[in-house]
C-alpha cells in the first residue's frame, strides 16, 4: 500500500467550496430521482383512484428495500475514498467490483420477493382487490433493483474522484425517459398496448437501466476510469473486500431503513385519524422529501470528503472536512425552516386547490404539519450529514444502535403518546418525529465529538485489508 502523504487540504473556505462543488451534483441527482417518482404518482392518479391506491401501495413495499440497499452501498464511496486518500489504485478496484457483486447479491432475493408482492400485501391485511392491482406494477418493477444498485456503485465511485456530474446527467435525462415510457406503456401509445401500471413498473425498471448503461458507459470510456478496467475478471471473489463492505455496509442500510420506518410508520398512525389529516400528512411529507435531499447530497460529499482525509492519515482534514459539511448544512436548512413556516399554505396549493372547501381540512393539517417540519429541517439535516461523516470513518454500527432507538424507539414512542394519549392527533405524530431527528442529530454529532476525542479518526485500515 502506498505511502500516506502528508495534508494537502487548504483552510476552512477552502474545504467549505470543495464540499459545495462535489455536493451540488449530488443534491440534483436526488432530486431528479424525486421527479421521477412524482412523475409515476402523477400518472397513476390519470388512471383513476384504485390505480393510483394500488401504485402507491406497490412503491411501499419497494421503498425500503431500496433504501437499505442505497445505504449498504454508501460503503463503496467511503471505501474508494480511503483507497485513493492511500493512492492504492488497487484497492479501488477491488472495492468497486466488489460492490458490484454485492448488488447482485442483494437485486436477486429483492426481485423474487417483490415477484411475490401480493401474497407480502394480502398478509399485511391489504384489500384483496388493491393487492392484485399492485402486482401488476410490482412484477415489472422489480427488475429495477440490479440496474439501479449497479448506477449506486458506479454513481459512489466516480464520486469518490470528485466527478459526480454523469451521474446527476444520466438521472436527469432518465427523468425524460421514465415521464415517456410511462406515457407510452400505461396509456397505449406509438403502438403499444394499454399496460397501464404494469407498463408504468415497466417504464421505472426501463429508466433505471437506462441510468446503468450510461453510466457504464461513462466509466468504460473516459481516460481516468477505464485504467481501473472494473470489468476484467469481474466473475473472480473478493472476499476479504466483500466481507468489509457488509460490515461497513448492513449497518448503514439498516439505519436508513430504521428512519425510512419512521416515516413510514407516521403514515400508519395519521391514518386512524381519519382522510384529511393522512391527505395532510401525504402532502406535507412530499414537500419534507425534497428538502431532504439537499443535505442527502451534501452527506454523501461528507463521506468522500472524510474518506480521503482518513485515508490519508490527516487528522486535520477530517475535522474540516466535518465542519465544512455540517456547517453547509445548516446554510441550506435555515432558508427551507423559513419557507415551511412562512409559505405552508402556499406550498399545499402546489398539491390542492386552495378556494375548493372541500379541501379546508386537508389544508389545514398540511399547513399544520409543515409547521413541525420547519422545527426539524435544521436536526434532519444534521443528522443525516453526521451519519456520512461517521460513514467516512467506517463507523457504522453505532449509528445503527442510535438511529433504531432514537426513530424506532423515542420517535415512535413519543408519536404515540402525544397523537393518541394526549388527543394531539396528527400533529402529535409530526412532533414525535422532530424528536427522534433531534435525538438522533445530537447522538451523532456526540459520536464524532467523542471519536475525535479519543483519536479514533484514524482507525480505518485493518477494517478494509
Amino acid at each position: 500500500m502506498a505511502d500516506r502523504p502528508g495534508p494537502i487540504y487548504g483552510p476552512w473556505g477552502t474545504e467549505l467550496t470543495a464540499t459545495f462543488r462535489l455536493a451540488w451534483p449530488l443534491v440534483l441527482s436526488q432530486l431528479a430521482t424525486v421527479a421521477m417518482s412524482t412523475t409515476d404518482v402523477v400518472m397513476m392518479g390519470w388512471l383513476g383512484p384504485s390505480s393510483l391506491a394500488a401504485g402507491v401501495l406497490a412503491t411501499s413495499l419497494i421503498l425500503p428495500l431500496s433504501f437499505f440497499g442505497i445505504g449498504l452501498l454508501t460503503a463503496v464511496a467511503a471505501m474508494c475514498a480511503q483507497e485513493l486518500g492511500a493512492r492504492n489504485l488497487r484497492g479501488v478496484r477491488r472495492t468497486v467490483r466488489q460492490g458490484l457483486w454485492v448488488s447482485v447479491a442483494m437485486a436477486v432475493p429483492f426481485s423474487i420477493l417483490i415477484w411475490n408482492g401480493r401474497s407480502l400485501l394480502l398478509l399485511l391485511h391489504q384489500d384483496p382487490d388493491t393487492a392484485e392491482l399492485a402486482q401488476d406494477y410490482l412484477r415489472p418493477a422489480g427488475w429495477q433493483f440490479l440496474p439501479a444498485f449497479m448506477f449506486i456503485v458506479l454513481r459512489n465511485f466516480i464520486a469518490a474522484h470528485g466527478r459526480p456530474r454523469a451521474a446527476m446527467v444520466a438521472t436527469v435525462i432518465a427523468i425524460a425517459v421514465n415521464a415517456g415510457a410511462d406515457y407510452v406503456l400505461m396509456f397505449g401509445k406509438c403502438g403499444f398496448p394499454r399496460w397501464e401500471l404494469f407498463g408504468a413498473g415497466l417504464a421505472t425498471a426501463i429508466a433505471h437501466l437506462f441510468m446503468a448503461a450510461v453510466l457504464f458507459g461513462f466509466v468504460l470510456s473516459d481516460r481516468k476510469f477505464r485504467r481501473y478496467t472494473i470489468l476484467i475478471r469481474l466473475w473472480k471473489p473478493d472476499w476479504p473486500r466483500f466481507s468489509a463492505m457488509l460490515r461497513i455496509g448492513v449497518p448503514a442500510g439498516l439505519m436508513v431503513l430504521a428512519e425510512c420506518s419512521l416515516f413510514s410508520g407516521a403514515a400508519f398512525m395519521i391514518g386512524q385519524f381519519g382522510a384529511a389529516p393522512l391527505a395532510g400528512h401525504a402532502v406535507a411529507l412530499q414537500c419534507a422529501t425534497v428538502t431532504f435531499m439537499i443535505p442527502l447530497g451534501i452527506s454523501q460529499a461528507a463521506t468522500v470528503r472524510v474518506g480521503l482525509a482518513l485515508g490519508r492519515g490527516d487528522e486535520t482534514a477530517i475535522a474540516q472536512a466535518t465542519g465544512a459539511s455540517l456547517g453547509l448544512g445548516v446554510i441550506v436548512a435555515a432558508p427551507a425552516a423559513l419557507t415551511f413556516w412562512i409559505l405552508g399554505r402556499e406550498l399545499t396549493g402546489m398539491f390542492l386547490e386552495l378556494g375548493d372547501p372541500v379541501n379546508g381540512p386537508t389544508i389545514g393539517f398540511a399547513v399544520s404539519y409543515l409547521a413541525v417540519a420547519a422545527l426539524f429541517q435544521l436536526v434532519d439535516g444534521g443528522q443525516v450529514i453526521a451519519a456520512g461523516v461517521l460513514r467516512g470513518l467506517n463507523d457504522t454500527r453505532a449509528p445503527m444502535l442510535i438511529a433504531i432507538a432514537c426513530y424506532l424507539g423515542l420517535g415512535f414512542g413519543t408519536a404515540g403518546l402525544l397523537s393518541f394519549h394526549y388527543d394531539l392527533g396528527g400533529v402529535g405524530v409530526w412532533l414525535g418525529l422532530a424528536l427522534g431527528l433531534a435525538a438522533a442529530c445530537a447522538a451523532l454529532c456526540w459520536r464524532i465529538v467523542y471519536r475525535q476525542r479519543l483519536g479514533l479518526t484514524l482507525g480505518r485500515f485493518g477494517v478494509l485489508d
